[in-house]
Formats: structure tokens, sequence, C-alpha cells
């Protein structure tokens, strides 16, 4: 099968409506609906009634310049501006293309608009009050140049609102990069299913409010296509949750230890309360002893541990070998001065050695910066990698700039060359499976980009990892909950508040699973 069933946990991620298809699997899923009985000619008019049908919704009866383009968004085009038309607006139709080089369904919309058009050029924008972007579709792979260039860049300096068909003309469907450029919209419509670039950055800013229509694709196409991006969503992950059971008791939940510095103390408490309100049954702290005052008196229901005056690394594999131990935290907050460095990084080793599931975040990270591989060679059990894209692109130099290479397939590389999980920050975070299944989380506020956030999320996900959750769907569960408490508390957040807000989010969740 060329499906993700045959990933790890052996879950399908195809019958989903949260699938994100790339340009190509969505012309795969246009052609598989002709194959089905839908025919092409009617799915464009769907496709266009449905854009126009929104540009009546928001916008009141004005002038507004339809760009249609040379394929099948074009065709589009004409069916928009004849539809808009029929309902009294205002419409001029610039074309760019020749009527006889397009498909035979966009052939004959255009044969079907009962108005005049004209070459595209941007005097065409005069007396415009609304501009409809047909020119280009999602599957767009070439800097836009010349006329289009001229006229894109026209449409900027008017700053007259815009709406897109499928994606702003520019904007690359798969990555979200802007090719050359590109007339941000106020809103987008596309249909059947989202695209990758919709919701990755710069693209989500650039697409304006994203409308996602239904033009008469049947749901059976998508088994015939090999999806493996999704975007984050409860019903992803909802059925692996780990409920408290009437009969368990919290050895059966689970016990994180986490490493926690000699100086920087707030994170690894951050990740110790977060690992506390996401479920984990029981939560340890291993400290320095002259640190452990600290600790100690601060974390009333976490046991805290003092590994010696000298925090040796044999002091700290002492404790990893006991086995009640299932999730391992190392990096909040743990150290890169002096001897520090060393120490992590033998207890990152020592950690994986003994093939725990463990979260390793920031400097646990940064550690390795020198020597990746040494990192990535003793990788063998469950790991979730929560790099931001400045320690992203220490770990990964030949992936960040100047690669080229957009946020979703470097996410997904490293993913593969380490075999773990690897969840790659930002406000498009992206969540990559070693086996090729990508989920990109699009609930973050801004808000959360403040000191200490980053600790909690490393905490949330080692909780749900304890509790029994694979890898994979842990990290992306703790980053939906990690925006939604977000959004939640909304303007002043601070870290602190993330995990004692999470109890809220976690009651609203129950109810909608019951």
């Amino acid at each position: 099968m060329d499906l993700i069933a045959d990933s790890e946990d052996g879950r399908d991620m195809t019958p989903n409506q949260h699938a994100l298809l790339t340009p190509q699997q969505m012309t795969q899923a246009d052609q598989a609906a002709v194959v089905a009985g839908v025919p092409a000619f009617r799915l464009m008019a769907a496709a266009g009634n449905a854009v126009a049908e929104a540009i009546r919704a928001r916008w009141s009866k004005r002038p507004v310049l339809v760009m249609a383009g040379p394929g099948n968004n074009g065709g589009d085009g004409f069916v928009i501006a004849e539809q808009l038309r029929q309902h009294g607006w205002p419409v001029t139709l610039a074309f760019m293309g020749q009527i006889d080089r397009m498909s035979e369904e966009a052939q004959a919309h255009a044969k079907a608009w009962q108005g005049e058009w004209q070459s595209l050029s941007p005097m065409q924008l005069e007396g415009a009050e609304l501009v409809v972007d047909a020119l280009f579709g999602a599957g767009l792979s070439r800097l836009i140049e010349g006329v289009a260039y001229e006229m894109l860049e026209a449409v900027v300096q008017s700053g007259l609102p815009v709406c897109a068909v499928d994606v702003p003309s520019g904007l690359d469907g798969t990555t979200g990069q802007a090719l050359g450029m590109v007339a941000k919209a106020e809103l987008t419509v596309t249909f059947f299913r989202k695209k990758p670039g919709h919701l990755i950055w710069p693209g989500r800013f650039l697409c304006g409010d994203l409308l996602l229509c239904d033009i008469g694709i049947p749901e059976s196409v998508l088994k015939g296509l090999a999806i493996n991006i999704m975007e984050n969503q409860v019903d992803l992950w909802r059925q692996d949750y780990p409920w408290p059971q009437q009969n368990g008791h919290k050895f059966h939940r689970g016990h994180v230890l986490i490493y926690g510095g000699q100086w920087i103390t707030g994170a690894s408490r951050l990740s110790a309360r977060a690992s506390q309100r996401v479920g984990a049954g029981l939560v340890s702290l291993a400290v320095p002893e002259i640190s452990w005052p600290i600790y100690a008196a601060s974390m009333l229901s976490v046991m805290v541990k003092p590994l010696g005056k000298n925090q040796s690394e044999q002091a700290f594999h002492q404790v990893l070998n006991d086995s009640r131990f299932n999730v391992v935290v190392i990096g909040p907050g743990a150290g890169l001065d002096g001897k520090d460095k060393d120490r992590v990084k033998q207890a990152v080793l020592g950690t994986l050695k003994c093939g725990r599931a463990c979260v390793l975040d920031a400097d646990a990270l940064t550690a390795f910066s020198e020597q990746p591989e040494v990192l990535f060679s003793a990788i063998h059990g469950p790991c979730v990698l929560t790099p931001h894209e400045g320690e992203f692109a220490r770990l990964f130099p030949h992936l960040s700039e100047p690669s080229g290479k957009d946020k979703l397939s470097r996410a997904k590389q490293a993913a593969h060359e380490t075999g773990a999980v690897v969840l790659l920050k930002g406000a498009d975070t992206i969540i990559a499976s070693p086996d090729g299944r990508a989920i990109i989380n699009t609930n973050a506020p801004a808000e959360l980009a403040t000191g200490g956030a980053g600790d909690v999320l490393a905490g949330f996900i080692a909780g749900l990892l304890a509790q029994g959750m694979t890898p994979f769907y842990a990290a992306a569960a703790a980053a939906w909950l990690h925006g939604e408490v977000a959004n939640e508390i909304g303007v002043g957040l601070i870290a602190e508040d993330l995990a004692d807000a999470l109890p809220n989010v976690l009651q609203r969740l129950k109810a909608y699973q019951d």
C-alpha cells in the first residue's frame, strides 16, 4: 500500500477532513473525481461559483477587476466574472494567455463569459475597488516575472483588497514560500482540502482569511493518494489521549524524570509542572546538590533528587538505573557553561543508551552543535527533539540557510536523518516523524513568544509520553494544547500561566470527546 497505514503505529492519515494535499495530490484528486463521474466542467463551475458567493458575502457591490491566467485558475476567473456580472457587479476581466491553449473546460467557461476581456495591464486597476486574483494556482513552481510581476506589484501598491483563488498568485502551495512577487490576499478561497502552503509562513500570512469550499469532489478519492501531511486538530489524536481510568493509579500514568540545571532553575521547574498538569502520575527532578533547596522548597508534589556536589555523570546515571522512570526530559535550564556542557551531553547519551523515551530541548540540543552526529547516532528509541529555528540551524547546518529548503522539508529530512520525531517550533510549528508523516500546528498565538513557553511544551510532551502516547502524537497533542491554553489566556501571558490554565482546556476536550 502507498498509504501511511504502513507507519510505525499503523495509523492511516488519509480519511480525515484535516488532510493537507500538495498541488500534485490535488491534481490527482481532480482527475480521480472526473474518473468517478464528476465532469471537469462542473468542478470548475462549482469552484468559480464558490468564490463569487464568498465575494458577495464579504463585500458590498463594487467595481471589481478579475485577473485570469492561462490555466485552470484562469478558467475559475471567467466563472467568477460571469457570476458577479449576473448579480449586477461592474466587472472588468483582464486575461493573460490564449483561450485556445486552455483546457477544454476552461475554454468552455471562457466562451460563456458575456462581457469583454482585455489583456492584463496595471492600467486596469483604475476605478477598481476589489481585485480577484485568478492568475496562477498552487502548482506554480517558477518565479513570477514579466507582465504578471508588474501586475501583482501594481496591485500591492494600490492597496486594494484582494480575493485570491486557491492561493495568492506566486505562492507555492506546498512550501508556503513566495515566488518573486505575491499580492497579499484579504480572503483566499480554496477547494476540497487545504494545502501545506496555506498554513506555513509566509503563506499563512499572505492568504489572509482562508475559506475552504466543497466543490463536489467525492471523499473517496482520498484513498488513492499517499497523504502524509495533516493540519493539527483534535481528531488526529483524541482516540489516543490518555485520560485517567477509574481503576488506575499513579504508577499507571508514568513517571517523568527531568534533569535540572544548577543556575537556571526555573526552566526545568516549568517542565515539571507541565508534566504534572498534563497527567503524568509522578514527576522527579534530578538536580545539583547545591541547588537542591531551591527546587525542593518550590516543588511541593515533585520529588527532588540531589545529584551530589559535583553533579557527576555517574550520579545521574545511577538515577537512570531506576526502571520506574519511563520518560526523561533534558535541556531546559541544563546549562552550557564550563563543565555543564559535558555533563549535559553525558546525561543525554546515558539516557539514550538505556533506551528511555526522552524529550531533548534547548541546552540538550545546543550541547551537540559541534558534533551533532554523536547525538544522532545515539538515538535508537522513542525520542522527541524540540528545536526552535536557531537550535535547528546549529544541529542541521546543511538544512538551514542558505540551503534553500522550506520549513516542512527541513523538518521532515531532520526526522528522517535522526530517527527522532522533530518538533520545529514557530508560528507554524511542524511535527515530523521519521516515517515521512508531518503535522502542521496552526493554533499558536503571538503571545507564546515568551521566555519559558518552550520549557512548558517539553513538559507537556513528556507527560503524554509517560502515559503511553506515541512520540508523534504526543508531540502533536502537546503542541495543540500549548496553543489552545495560550489562546485562552491571551494578552499578558507568561510561561508560568500555561500549566495552571491547562485543566480548563482539558475539561473542554474531555467533554467534547465524551
